[in-house]
Parts: structure tokens; sequence; C-alpha cells
């Protein structure tokens, strides 16, 4: 095993729900994220010819990009709260593990953005 492969950290599957999703999917889908980064790339491309519009163009696209972060983050927190806060269930232990797995994932992303 080479020395950055012992030192990576360890990716685990997520089960959302009852379905499991590879790791790292991304926060924001690559098909937005593009459009957004073209989004951006105007922006910056026009700001000799209209610096304003360019700021203008550039603050719409980070809104935006902050929007899809929130609402993909709020989704998944909803997902994971469902899977072990029902008040009518016995929830097992194990649920209650993947559930803290999953926090702690998608926690460790955000503290390293």
């Amino acid at each position: 095993m080479s020395h950055n492969a012992e030192h990576a950290p360890r990716e685990h599957a997520i089960s959302v729900g009852r379905r499991v999703r590879p790791p790292g999917v991304a926060l924001v889908p690559q098909g937005e994220r593009d459009k957004l980064a073209l989004r951006l790339q105007g922006a910056l491309s026009t700001f000799v010819d209209s610096p304003r519009r360019a700021v203008e163009e550039a603050d719409a696209a980070f809104d935006d990009v902050v929007t899809q972060f929130i609402d993909t983050l709020v989704e998944q927190r909803r997902v994971l709260r469902t899977s072990w806060e029902d008040p009518d269930t016995d929830t097992q232990t194990e649920e209650l593990r993947l559930a803290l797995q999953q926090y702690r994932e998608i926690t460790e992303r955000l503290l390293q953005m």
C-alpha cells in the first residue's frame, strides 16, 4: 500500500433511506455546476466592457450556487432525520449507526470546504 493510500481518509457508502449512494456525491449536481461555472466565466469575460454588469452576474451566479447547495443540504437532512427520528418505531442500533455515519461524512465534507 502506498504512503498516500495509508493516510487517505476512508470513504464509506452512504445509506439514504433504504438506498445506498456512493461517498462523495456532489452537493451540487454536475449539470448545475457546469451551468453555474459557465455563467461565472461569462461574467469574468465581460468585465472589461461592462464591469458593473459582470459583478452583478457573478453575484447572481454565487446566489444560485448557495441556493442549490442549501436546498441539497436541507433535503439530505430531511432524509436523514426520517431514517431515525420517527417516534412510532423502534429505531434499531444499526439504523442509528448508519445515520451517525452519514452525519459525520456530510459534516466532515462541509468542514473541508
